[in-house]
């Protein structure tokens, strides 16, 4: 098996309310997209939005609402104004501002910010994982390679 991430599924209590959302931060809906998912193309990934309680269903999960669920997508961005300029952008989309920009332990600066049902995403520019002409990080080499 080769690892990866296709998709990114995020359950959410109104699925038009959500798509309305992302859809102001600048994603575009497929055509594949019904009432009850909304799929975004993300750059490679599926970013895919779906109901809560039925995808704890069908997943036949309980849906339980933790005020954090362990996870935060990220958006990684060239710059450190570029950083700020998204989470304003996010913002002002309808975002709540969990963190507002800053220097990070780790070298880099970031914020974060919650969409409406609250699922976190880290807006980050990383100086040690530049970016391509794409926008997708450009990882280290794993530590041994040639």
């Amino acid at each position: 098996m080769r690892p990866r991430v296709t998709f990114v599924t995020l359950g959410v209590a109104d699925v038009a309310r959500a798509r309305a959302f992302y859809e102001a931060l600048g994603f575009v809906a497929s055509g594949a997209s019904q009432d009850g998912v909304t799929f975004f193309d993300a750059g490679g990934l599926v970013l895919a939005l779906f109901g809560r309680a039925p995808l704890a269903e069908d997943a036949k999960v309980a849906d339980i609402r933790p005020g954090f669920a362990g996870i935060a997508l990220a958006h990684n961005v060239a710059s450190v104004v570029e950083v700020d300029r998204v989470l304003a952008h996010a913002v002002a989309c309808g975002a709540r501002l969990t963190k507002p920009g800053q220097k990070a332990f780790w070298g880099g600066y970031s914020g974060y910010f919650a969409d409406p049902d609250g699922h976190l995403w880290e807006v980050a520019h990383n100086p040690f994982f530049p970016l391509d002409a794409e926008g997708r990080v450009q990882l280290p080499p794993p530590a041994g390679a040639a």
